[in-house]
């Protein structure tokens, strides 16, 4: 296995590899190819690419299928389970057909439920990192967290997390039971956890932070040259960054990193990861081919200069509108 350096995700001692392995894409969600059409047998090379390379972390979730992201995360894993530190999320309510009811639960049963579900799809008897993926805004936080904090008692989850939550979240989670991980989206892109100074609650707390969608859902790959691009399941075309006249104004700072990329003789996608490590996150950025995920992983030894990421952060500066990341149903899903 390659030496890449280890990194500590937040203080309370999970030690993982600088970026992480998104495997959403590798699974349809509700029928529907979320990135385009998926290979399980590319999908699992992909995992396997990984590892060898010394990118051992996976974050999958009941979501995604559902349920049949946790399943084919458990095949690529069968027989080397301990090699991998694996992160899964619940909080999507599925019900007991395996459908979405697409309601929030946080209820402290329905975290012992889907945990002994997600423990059962992915063929293991502990969870390294058990995140809420999105706030139940009619659970206390504070009761989730709790019934999370006796699944680590239990010894079947090693550490906890939250998905899309407020500062204020964050802090009364944290004093139920110490959080190693918020994820959020985080990109060139997409800086909301800077502006609303959930990024600061963090560091101060000592939490650390996993930026999912670190190429801005793909466009940040340079590779995306029109909105009709995408297959018609793809479920970018329901993204308000994707669409319209917003389109070709991020087409326009795409350019202008792909020059920079350029400059430097890295890929952008390569150049929009190296952007996060700097700031201090730990990216997963989600690919289902073994290529992409040799490309990401060499990013960790992109060194950005403060000119370098100065630069960058003229191109798109704080506060520069790309659109809504998601429609204005699934931004009413996002703790503010």
């Amino acid at each position: 296995m390659n030496s890449i350096q280890k990194t500590q995700l937040g203080s309370q001692g999970l030690v993982v590899p600088p970026m992480g392995l998104g495997c959403m894409g590798m699974t349809r969600i509700n029928g529907a190819d979320i990135y385009g059409q998926a290979s399980e047998a590319e999908s699992i090379a992909t995992i396997h690419r990984s590892l060898e390379l010394g990118g051992n972390f996976l974050d999958t979730a009941d979501l995604y299928g559902p349920l049949e992201n946790e399943r084919l995360v458990a095949k690529a894993t069968r027989g080397n389970r301990h090699a991998y530190v694996i992160a899964t999320k619940f909080g999507y309510e599925i019900d007991d057909q395996e459908q979405l009811t697409w309601g929030f639960n946080g209820q402290p049963a329905y975290v012992k439920k889907a945990a002994e579900r997600s423990l059962k799809n992915l063929g293991t008897d502990y969870i390294d990192l058990y995140y809420l993926h999105r706030l139940d805004p009619a659970t206390p936080i504070e009761e989730t967290v709790g019934a999370m904090a006796e699944l680590v008692q239990e010894g079947k989850v090693r550490y906890i997390g939250l998905s899309e939550v407020s500062a204020a979240t964050i802090r009364k989670a944290h004093g139920v039971h110490p959080l190693t991980a918020v994820q959020t989206e985080y990109s060139l892109f997409e800086r909301e956890v800077e502006a609303g100074g959930i990024l600061d609650t963090l560091r101060e707390l000592g939490i650390g932070l996993v930026a999912y969608s670190p190429l801005g859902r793909g466009f940040l790959s340079g590779d995306i040259r029109n909105p009709d691009d995408f297959a018609p399941d793809d479920f970018r075309r329901m993204i308000p960054r994707f669409q319209g006249e917003q389109f070709y104004k991020n087409l326009e700072l795409v350019e202008a990193i792909k020059s920079l990329a350029a400059e430097k003789s890295v890929t952008p996608s390569q150049l929009a990861i190296a952007w996060a490590l700097a700031k201090g996150s730990l990216p997963i950025p989600g690919t289902k081919r073994v290529r992409y995920v040799e490309q990401n992983l060499a990013a960790a030894d992109i060194q950005l200069s403060a000119a370098d990421l100065n630069r960058l952060e003229s191109i798109v500066p704080l506060g520069t509108s790309t659109g809504a990341r998601y429609d204005e149903a699934n931004m009413m899903g996002i703790d503010k």
